[in-house]
């Protein structure tokens, strides 16, 4: 992977490290990449002028972002479809239903509001490949001739983007979610217009919270970050269940009735066994990642349905998905794939067939996540050494594996560079949460006094 793209595209403090002058050579470069035939083994249709959808998170910087994008496509020679504010999930459904060559959401997900991204998609709605990130990143300072005349891309306004969207998400719900009470916490996001619309239109009683979002409201003290307020609702109106989205909406988590957490590898397992009673689990086997909790995968184990286990990112997630045919896949933060009905993860969807299981089994949510027991998982950050260093490390090294030992079968040790944030994650689980916060640290330790600091 280049020095531009992380896991999930290209990340920064908007106006900073990701400005309008990045934004429109990226677009160009990206154009000029998916433009060619044999990119990505499928070149353009005959004698069709290139298409391309444009949508963005509520963010402020997401106004300016959006335009030089635009600009960039337009000037390469795409007709422009502007879909406005929508979850990536809905640019992803748009890219592919509406049969253009390339998609780009802007938005920097769970990040703070000044921060920002852009992501692309290929025809078909799918995430690039590294390898076509690199060639787009390559290509940035390439000089071209740019089109003329009536050669130029075209912009227009596609005002049907969020009820096409809301539509195919209905079609995708297997049963009705009458009588359900949900509080939804939309995080001020790109899912305040379609998740309370969604769980509405089939048939749950909806409160939304943090569902009005300004530009500069986004994932600020709420979403699936701060799910402390979407607890509390849940609990004081006596709700079935409480739903949190980051600001791109392709993430979902849920706290039950009493307001205990039910995280992605909780909400996996459940869907999984639901699949699996429905016949669609393909080779009985689900597509998780090596942050996945150690109770997922002894769940997984003993009710004899198969886990495999990618890199961090829902995009490698994918990657294993397409290229096995399997039906299910996600991460513990909340990105879970129905590759039956989406092409990316999808956090409104997957609230979707959540409410739908509870729906249709009569159970509560606190039951049916009782079919895996959570061990404790302490997730520690080390700010300010070298990413690239912390795997050859000797005293890292060292300690890891001594950490491992000490553990035993009864726990697990994983440290990871981000892909999307300067920091190297620690991540220990272990019998109780005392212990897994006590290797943590120790180990935390000696990352910060081992690995040197990034020249």
């Amino acid at each position: 992977m280049g020095a531009l793209f992380g896991t999930d595209g290209v990340r920064g403090l908007a106006n900073r490290d990701l400005t309008a002058d990045l934004a429109l050579d990226l677009a160009g470069a990206a154009a000029h990449v998916l433009g060619e035939a044999g990119a990505l083994q499928q070149p353009l249709r005959p004698g069709a002028r290139p298409r391309a959808v444009v949508g963005r998170d509520p963010r402020a910087s997401g106004e300016f972002l959006e335009a030089a994008t635009v600009a960039g496509l337009a000037s390469a020679g795409f007709d422009v479809l502007r879909l406005g504010v929508l979850p990536t999930p809905g640019v992803a459904h748009l890219t592919a239903e509406l049969g253009v060559d390339l998609g780009v959401m802007i938005s920097a997900s769970h990040n703070p509001m000044p921060d920002n991204g852009i992501k692309f998609f290929a025809r078909g709605g799918h995430k690039l490949p590294d390898e076509v990130e690199e060639h787009i990143e390559a290509r940035l300072d390439e000089g071209w001739t740019r089109p003329t005349g009536a050669d130029v891309g075209r912009v227009v306004d596609y005002e049907d983007a969020l009820s096409d969207y809301v539509e195919h998400l209905l079609s995708c719900t297997p049963n009705r979610l009458n009588g359900l009470r949900v509080v939804v916490d939309t995080g001020n996001g790109a899912a305040a217009g379609a998740s309370p619309r969604a769980l509405r239109r089939m048939g749950a009683e909806v409160l939304a919270i943090h569902s009005s979002p300004d530009g500069y409201n986004i994932n600020e003290g709420c979403g699936s970050t701060h799910m402390a307020d979407l607890r509390e609702a849940v609990v004081e109106h006596g709700y079935d269940i409480g739903i949190a989205h980051d600001g791109d909406a392709d993430r979902c988590l849920a706290v039950d009735a009493s307001g205990e957490l039910v995280d992605g590898d909780q909400i996996m397992a459940i869907l999984a066994l639901a699949m699996r009673e429905r016949g669609k689990l393909v080779q009985d086997t689900v597509v998780g990642t090596v942050m996945s909790n150690l109770g997922f995968k002894l769940a997984m184990r003993d009710a004899g349905i198969a886990l495999v286990e990618t890199a961090v990112g829902d995009r490698y997630v994918l990657e294993a998905m397409r290229a096995n045919g399997y039906t299910l896949g996600g991460e513990q933060s909340g990105h879970v794939v129905l590759l039956d009905y989406a092409t990316t993860g999808d956090g409104t969807l997957t609230a979707l067939h959540l409410l739908a299981r509870m729906a249709d089994t009569g159970r509560p949510l606190a039951e049916l996540a009782g079919c895996m027991r959570r061990l404790p998982q302490v997730l520690v950050n080390v700010r300010g050494v070298d990413r690239g260093a912390v795997d050859t490390a000797p005293g890292v090294v060292a300690a890891v594996a001594a950490a491992r030992a000490r553990l035993g079968d009864t726990g697990r040790v994983l440290l990871r560079p981000s892909g999307t944030e300067p920091v190297v994650r620690v991540m220990v689980e272990a019998p109780s949460e005392d212990e897994a916060r006590a290797v943590a640290d120790e180990l935390a330790g000696v990352v910060a006094r081992e690995v040197p600091v990034p020249a």
